[in-house]
């Protein structure tokens, strides 16, 4: 069976996010700014990119190259037609981070938001450990209540088979994962959403750095 966000339109899945009861795709797109901003680095990966929200925080003088990487297939695609403006920098790779992982280049930093829930804590850190970046940061979806983990809106059944793949984060165990690959943490970020959840920024840097 294939994994479920091959099915998942990628209309449902922005205009779910964007809902003012949900925001994610806002609060994202600001928080991905920064992640853009804070290292020195001059190559980044974003894991999970869909359909590119926050590639407009890209500069083009500080990036030599960035990698969005996704399962999706249609995804890509829209990202390279939103994103043609950056097509000497941005480079779309199709790869199922669970079974294809071999198949990732290096990048200085990777960006991971609301995607070590769909991976697990191991598959993302074979993940890492084949980049070797640098920097790594990650957001990552934290329950403040008791609700469910996907959001209630109209377009909740989009979602239906997400649960074959998710993993409830825990911010100690994504920490002891970085640690056990070589990575100490340096910066922890927590921005509230609008229906009882929060999502936390937890950066990661290389111990030999």
């Amino acid at each position: 069976m294939n994994n479920p966000w091959e099915d998942i339109r990628l209309d449902d899945y922005e205009n779910h996010m964007k809902l003012d009861s949900v925001m994610q795709l806002q609060t994202m797109n600001s928080m991905m700014k920064d992640q853009f901003g804070a290292y020195p680095v001059k190559t980044a990966m974003v894991l999970g990119v869909a359909g590119g929200n926050g590639l407009e925080h890209i500069c083009p003088e500080k990036y030599q190259k960035v990698y969005g990487v996704d399962i999706n297939g249609d995804y890509l695609c829209a990202v390279k037609e939103r994103y043609s403006d950056l097509s000497d920098i941005l480079i779309c790779l199709k790869i199922d981070l669970i079974k294809e992982a071999d198949k990732l280049p290096h990048a200085d930093l990777v960006i991971a938001n609301l995607l070590v829930e769909y991976t697990g804590y191991d598959a993302f850190v074979s993940a890492i450990r084949k980049v070797d970046p640098s920097y790594v940061s990650c957001v990552i979806q934290i329950n403040t209540d008791e609700a469910q983990w996907v959001s209630d809106s109209p377009y909740l059944h989009a979602f239906d088979r997400l649960d074959e793949v998710h993993h409830q984060m825990e911010e100690n165990a994504l920490t002891d994962s970085m640690s056990d690959a070589g990575y100490a943490k340096i910066l922890h970020s927590r921005e509230m959403l609008p229906n009882g959840k929060a999502l936390e920024r937890m950066d990661y840097r290389k111990n030999d750095l």
